[in-house]
């Protein structure tokens, strides 16, 4: 029992004897079930799960996220069950346990489907009960304690792990010690000699700078005095990882991180906060835009803290934090501060509340997610951006990632506000969609019934709710659209014959025989370019002896081309209306047009005639398409400016435009313009000719023939 004795010392300082005893009894029922389990280090594998258990009652957690970090391997790797732990310590117990035991370590290996998905069960697990997440915290921050005796391929796999999610996460929930702690053990094992380097700087640095930090300190001391505030004064020290990461992140030199004073000032009451600011701002000049009132406004994972940035004695940067005590051990232990000023079952601290918001944010993220690569993405984007802080029309305050626009705050107000925006008003000026909004900014979307999301939009949002959103409606509108797609080919490759008269029996077996679940699944698939529509339209019409496909004994597909995500036109020979076409079946992405005569699909054509459908234009066919042509001209003065204006006077525009000198003033000019038909480009063509200094026009494929 002698390994409990400092475990029990802890807890009994917080815990009634009665939780102690439980607690006690999970250590027994641990120790019985790890006996003769060693450590990697040579220790009794039971001194780990202790240690866990010490780490989370510095943080004075509840008895039962003891009891079940003592009890968190037992699954894993003794003969005990869940079923035995629901009878010894309750079902609470056992779950937490269960939860931290599903979590298999992520591994950085070339099974990146097996690592992203232990990363999404992880998230998942914390939605349930954020105390499973908080036991893997404290399991990660013994077991980087312990790393030396490790493999070094191994620890640097291990600590990849812990400085790209871990520390994240567990800044992300605002636990900075733990963070802070984790973000030293993993560069120390990533980057040794850098480590001692900076460790060993940093150190004489410190020593150097002393006498300047006493004087500081003690006008900062008697400032506070004078207005009558009674604080502690701290001073604040950055830690290695952080030193290095602006180094290298800012290409900042050594002597430039080290050259900034931080203090933290600490009083009993909020109102004493604001005063000290006053203080401060008339003791030293404050720094313009430097200030920071997350007393007012909190971050998302609860911190609360006011910052400013002043010139101190000779110019030097001070930086001051201003917060309250309680502030202070929620700014240290985030989430887990919940437990040390928990009351009742009703009671709440701003950052265990943020915290739920944003383990709930986790599930919508899941929802919309079409996989674990892209979950992971997602939540990773979300860990802890640096953040703004912009208003509705009617004052709620907006809580976004640095960098977010419009369509960010929209699907942060609500997701169908996000989905049918099309415009945005920001203090009440017309803006940009696309352009990044700023701190303190109000903020207004405009929208439309009809409108809805756009792939465009994936290129400047930043939030993980919106890109998850677009992705999902786009998912969707991309399968409607092969559904539709995939029934009209399918129609096409029948014939004479009618798809309704396609009997039940028919279609059963070709599910059978393509493990497909619906039919339309099928169509989809076709639609996709997954499946050939000829090969599905002999299957169902019973035509199984022969490979030739159907396309030779029906007409070809008309379109319109309005179809969607699935329909692509090819930019090496620039298909438009009244061109002859053929697509090229893609799997996974639809269909790519070609003029028939593009020389990049003739081996196609020739090696896989399958994936080749005949097509041709709708009448109705509708939109503006792309077009190249190459001009041989004269360059006299203004000669660019009358071809440009030619072109615009029949209804085109310019997209891409691209000179290149033949002989002396002697110029080809390769554009790529939008045009209706080969009778629009063919008027477009006739009236550059007209030009007395053109000498040559034509239609070209692609500049390089890309």
């Amino acid at each position: 029992m002698y390994l409990f004795e400092g475990l029990k010392q802890k807890i009994s300082s917080y815990l009634p004897p009665e939780k102690v005893q439980m607690v006690q009894n999970a250590f027994v029922l641990a120790k019985e079930a790890h006996e003769g389990q060693m450590r990697s280090s040579g220790d009794p594998y039971i001194t780990h799960p202790v240690a866990v258990a010490g780490i989370l009652a510095d943080m004075q957690f509840d008895h039962e996220t003891l009891m079940a970090a003592l009890l968190h391997d037992v699954i894993e790797d003794t003969h005990f069950d869940h079923a035995d732990l629901c009878e010894h310590f309750g079902e609470v117990v056992a779950n937490l346990v269960e939860g931290v035991s599903k979590l298999d370590k992520i591994k950085y290996s070339c099974k990146e489907e097996l690592q992203v998905e232990n990363f999404r069960k992880m998230m998942m697990a914390m939605v349930e009960d954020i105390r499973v997440i908080l036991i893997k915290l404290a399991d990660r921050t013994h077991n980087m304690r312990t790393l030396g005796a490790l493999r070094p391929d191994k620890r640097r796999r291990i600590a990849t792990e812990t400085l790209e999610i871990y520390a994240p996460l567990a800044h992300r929930l605002g636990i900075h010690d733990m963070k802070n702690e984790l973000e030293n053990l993993g560069f120390q094992a990533m980057y040794p000699m850098r480590h001692r380097a900076l460790q060993s700087a940093v150190k004489q640095a410190r020593g150097n700078r002393k006498e300047l930090i006493d004087n500081i300190f003690g006008e900062i001391e008697s400032r506070l005095q004078e207005h009558g505030l009674d604080a502690e004064v701290k001073g604040r020290e950055k830690h290695l990882y952080s030193i290095y990461r602006k180094m290298k992140n800012k290409v900042m030199g050594f002597d430039d991180v080290m050259d900034i004073y931080a203090f933290r000032l600490i009083f009993n009451k909020v109102d004493d906060c604001y005063r000290a600011l006053g203080a401060m701002h008339s003791l030293y000049k404050p720094i313009e835009n430097r200030f920071k009132d997350y007393i007012a406004i909190p971050r998302s994972n609860g911190y609360q803290s006011l910052h400013t940035s002043l010139k101190g004695p000779h110019g030097i940067p001070v930086e001051i934090q201003i917060r309250t005590k309680e502030m202070d051990i929620m700014a240290d232990k985030g989430v887990a501060a919940h437990w040390l000023y928990k009351t009742n079952d009703d009671d709440n601290t701003s950052s265990q509340l943020k915290a739920r918001q944003w383990t709930q944010s986790i599930l919508e993220l899941q929802q919309s997610a079409s996989s674990s690569f892209e979950f992971k993405e997602n939540v990773k984007s979300d860990l802890f951006p640096d953040e703004i802080y912009v208003f509705s029309p009617k004052g709620r305050i907006v809580e976004l990632p640095m960098g977010s626009c419009a369509v960010d705050f929209a699907y942060a107000v609500h997701s169908d506000i996000g989905d049918c925006c099309v415009g945005v008003r920001v203090d009440k000026k017309s803006y940009s969609l696309s352009r990044p909004l700023e701190n303190g900014q109000t903020v207004e979307i405009i929208t439309s019934p009809r409108a809805k999301p756009n792939a465009s939009w994936l290129n400047y949002v930043v939030s993980a709710r919106a890109r998850a959103r677009i992705r999902a409606y786009l998912r969707k509108q991309q399968t409607d659209e092969a559904l539709v797609m995939g029934t009209r080919l399918l129609r096409h490759a029948l014939g004479s014959t009618k798809l309704e008269d396609i009997s039940q029996v028919d279609i059963e077996r070709v599910l059978a025989e393509t493990k497909h679940d619906s039919f339309e699944s099928i169509l989809e698939d076709i639609g996709l370019g997954n499946e050939l529509s000829a090969i599905v339209a002999r299957r169902l019409l019973g035509d199984t002896d022969s490979n030739d496909s159907l396309t030779g004994k029906v007409g070809k597909v008309a379109i319109k081309g309005t179809e969607g995500l699935l329909l692509h036109y090819s930019k090496c020979c620039h298909p438009i209306p009244d061109d002859e076409i053929v697509a090229i079946l893609n799997p996974g992405k639809g269909m790519m047009i070609h003029q028939i005569g593009c020389t990049n699909i003739r081996k196609l054509t020739k090696e896989e005639p399958q994936r080749v459908l005949a097509m041709e234009w709708d009448d109705s066919v509708e939109g503006d398409f792309r077009a190249n042509m190459r001009i041989e001209l004269l360059n006299h003065q203004g000669t660019l400016a009358t071809l440009t204006n030619t072109i615009a006077s029949c209804d085109s525009s310019i997209i891409h435009l691209k000179t290149d000198e033949k002989e002396s003033n002697v110029y080809f000019i390769d554009l790529e313009l939008t045009t209706r038909n080969r009778v629009h480009i063919a008027d477009i063509m006739r009236k550059i000719r007209n030009m007395p200094e053109v000498q040559k026009v034509s239609r070209h494929s692609q500049y390089k023939n890309t």
